[in-house]
């Protein structure tokens, strides 16, 4: 897209594709973190919580955030982008637990597409990652990015 478009593209929703969130993916986020709750490590003990089984550390999902975005076939995105960096979120919400083996999307909507300096754009995204079958979200954010072109 032009930049041109990608302003025009402000408001407009994207889905992504669904992904499967593994109990392989937890125990790697667990071992990089430190975070080793047994909620999440340990499928014998979880099955005896609330949840039934392991669930996903909410960091978890919130770094998934760039796979979902890689998963999106209609995000807005400017042509010739050299990079993207994470700028951080204006606020995170983690809403309901993402037990391991559910699949999980993203709901993402161009809040904002400004030029920083020249070359540099700042791109803001209401982003809601939905867990299938269930219907509460697992995530809301806005999130920012810096894009480069």
């Amino acid at each position: 897209m032009t930049l041109e478009e990608v302003k025009a593209a402000v408001g407009r929703v994207s889905v992504s594709d669904w992904i499967v969130v593994t109990q392989a993916m937890i125990d790697a986020f667990a071992a990089a973190t430190g975070d080793r709750q047994f909620i999440h490590i340990d499928p014998e003990r979880a099955r005896a919580t609330p949840f039934g089984t392991t669930i996903a550390h909410g960091f978890l999902t919130l770094s998934l955030l760039p796979q979902l975005a890689a998963a999106t076939p209609d995000m807005p995105q400017p042509a010739g982008a050299t990079m993207q960096v994470n700028y951080g979120g204006n606020r995170v919400r983690f809403l309901a637990p993402v037990p391991s083996g559910a699949r999980i999307r993203s709901h993402s909507r161009l809040v904002a597409f400004e030029e920083k300096r020249a070359g540099q754009y700042q791109s803001t995204s209401e982003i809601t990652v939905e867990i299938e079958g269930q219907e509460k979200p697992a995530m809301i954010a806005e999130w920012i990015t810096q894009v480069f072109v």
